[in-house]
């Protein structure tokens, strides 16, 4: 990677962007991504500068944390918002690490990759631990798939469903106050129950941590029904508890209108997404015929069959269904109806971002510097941002008022 790229990322610009800003053609600034021209100093210490007005400096921090199986920095973002300051990130996709470098480009480590070769010697002390690490073993989906393949689920899946006890490896090692675990609700039920059995002996008894867990639904927060399990655990009980938390009335929860583009000229057009003075969504997120033909006979075929299997067709009125990493193939599980004269369309990555509350409503602050199918895989696989935001609010004073109970042996005379 060349210089001038690691500073373009860092600023969180896009390629067409840069060239904009810097006054020069595209095909410049792909040499000079590419290494294959060096730009002037004067060009670099723009992008620099660029890069300083669009990442301000960060307050001070009351806390420590590190963000494992980071993603794109979903569960860090409601820890950075209560004070505290992440001291290393491990992700091992490359497509992630882009945007998380984008949009965290002030760090002073670097990305971690596989967290396998991570050496615990080598993880700074830190106060909480994040890990959403992956649930495609546990998730009805997943299993279903691996059922259907012959192939295992769990922790029998060794390439995903043990990367749970690399957490307990580093856990063990550097005893941190305290930790967030985030995973599909599935997680509970996985192999009747003996799979959380398996999580909650290796946290409490074999760690001595003292855990919580609930399961929440982000359509409190966010139009979208998506239910994840949340595990908190403090290495001795501090009197947390998941009844002291406020979860807004989901009956009053946000609607899709609030994540999507207005198309009236309210909200500035943002290319690749958007174009024209209104800012009217691009013509390719629409669905072709050929595939809005395929999906509407297949949702016929497996409803005759008595299947739920077809494609979510949602107004802006609507809650959407989950959105998955495979959103990219096709968008059948949400799809934005734009009346009965045309085809329905796929959101747009920013209206991914809005959903999963990366972005505020009518915000296009989080950088997306990657294709569409990544940023689809990315937020598919990501957090709900307000409904971690909201575990960490619960979680502040207690690791800010963090206490050791120290046993006292009382000695008879």
């Amino acid at each position: 990677m060349s210089y001038f790229s690691t500073l373009r990322q860092k600023a969180g610009l896009s390629i067409p962007e840069t060239a904009e800003l810097l006054g020069y053609n595209e095909r410049q600034v792909y040499r000079w991504e590419s290494g294959e021209n060096v730009p002037r100093r004067v060009i670099t210490d723009k992008l620099e500068s660029l890069r300083l007005e669009r990442c301000p400096a960060t307050p001070e921090h009351s806390f420590t944390f590190i963000d494992l199986f980071a993603g794109i920095g979903g569960l860090r973002r409601g820890f950075d918002a209560i004070g505290g300051k992440c001291v290393l990130t491990c992700e091992w996709d490359k497509h992630s690490q882009q945007t998380y470098r984008a949009n965290y480009p002030d760090d002073e480590h670097e990305i971690q990759g596989d967290i396998r070769q991570l050496h615990v010697d080598d993880i700074p002390d830190h106060d909480v631990l994040l890990g959403g690490f992956p649930c495609q073993s546990f998730s009805i989906a997943g299993v279903s798939k691996k059922n259907a393949l012959g192939r295992p689920h769990g922790f029998a899946c060794e390439t995903q469903g043990t990367l749970f006890f690399e957490i307990q490896r580093i856990l063990e090692a550097k005893r941190p106050k305290a930790f967030l675990l985030e995973n599909v609700k599935n997680l509970v039920n996985h192999d009747k129950g003996r799979t959380f059995a398996v999580i909650k002996d290796v946290l409490e008894r074999q760690l001595g941590y003292t855990i919580k867990y609930k399961i929440l639904d982000a359509k409190s927060w966010l139009p979208q029904h998506r239910e994840r399990i949340f595990i908190v655990g403090f290495r001795q009980d501090q009197g947390f508890n998941f009844e002291d938390l406020q979860i807004p009335d989901v009956l009053k929860g946000p609607t899709l209108k609030t994540i999507l583009h207005p198309e009236t000229g309210e909200e500035a057009p943002e290319k690749p997404f958007t174009d024209g003075n209104i800012g009217r969504v691009s013509d390719k997120y629409a669905l072709t015929d050929k595939l809005w033909a395929y999906l509407q006979a297949y949702a016929k075929k497996h409803k005759a069959a008595g299947n739920g299997f077809g494609f979510g067709l949602f107004t802006p009125e609507g809650i959407a269904r989950t959105l998955s990493a495979r959103y990219h193939k096709d968008g059948s599980e949400i799809l934005i109806s734009r009346g009965d004269s045309r085809n329905p369309r796929r959101l747009t990555p920013r209206e991914c971002a809005r959903l999963m509350g990366f972005d505020g409503p009518g915000e296009s602050n989080f950088r997306i510097p990657v294709s569409d199918t990544q940023a689809y895989r990315q937020f598919g696989n990501s957090v709900a941002v307000p409904a971690v935001r909201a575990v960490a609010e619960l979680m502040k004073p207690y690791i800010l008022d963090y206490h050791e109970v120290e046993e006292v042996i009382l000695k008879r005379a």
